[in-house]
C-alpha cells in the first residue's frame, strides 16, 4: 500500500488549495479514505472521509463548508479541495486508507495505512 499526499504550499488566508493523494498497491475504490491533520504542537485531528464509491461523506465541523472532499477511481487519486482557508488551518496534512470520523483526535491507528504528509501553510 502507498499513499502520496500532494498539493500543500503557502497562501494567504481566504485563498484556495486542492490536495491530491495517489494510491497504490490496492483495489482504490473498495476502501473508503480519509483526510487528517496535524497542526503544530496540536495531536492528529479528523478532517473528512469519503466511501469507495464516492457518495457518502463527512466533514469536520472545523472546515465545513470550506473543504470539499472527492474521488477518482478511475486514476486511484483522493482530492480535498480547500477554499476560503484560515491560519488555523495550518497543518501536515495526511491521507488515509479507511474511514474515520471523530470530533477528538486520532491515533496513526486508527487507519492501518497513512500516506506522507503534505505541508499547508496559511499566513500572509
Amino acid at each position: 500500500v502507498q499513499l502520496q499526499a500532494s498539493g500543500g504550499g503557502l497562501v494567504q488566508p481566504g485563498g484556495s488549495l486542492r490536495l491530491s493523494c495517489s494510491a497504490s498497491g490496492f483495489t482504490f475504490s473498495t476502501y473508503a479514505m480519509t483526510w487528517a491533520r496535524q497542526r503544530p504542537g496540536k495531536k492528529l485531528e479528523w478532517v473528512s472521509a469519503i466511501n469507495g464509491g464516492g457518495q457518502t461523506f463527512l466533514y469536520a465541523d472545523a472546515v465545513k463548508g470550506r473543504f470539499t472532499i472527492s474521488r477518482d477511481n478511475s486514476k486511484n487519486t483522493l482530492y480535498l479541495q480547500m477554499n476560503n482557508l484560515k491560519p488555523d488551518d495550518t497543518a501536515v496534512y495526511y491521507c488515509g486508507r479507511g474511514w474515520v470520523s471523530s470530533s477528538s483526535p486520532i491515533d496513526w491507528e486508527d487507519l492501518s495505512s497513512w500516506g506522507t504528509g503534505t505541508q499547508v501553510t496559511v499566513s500572509s
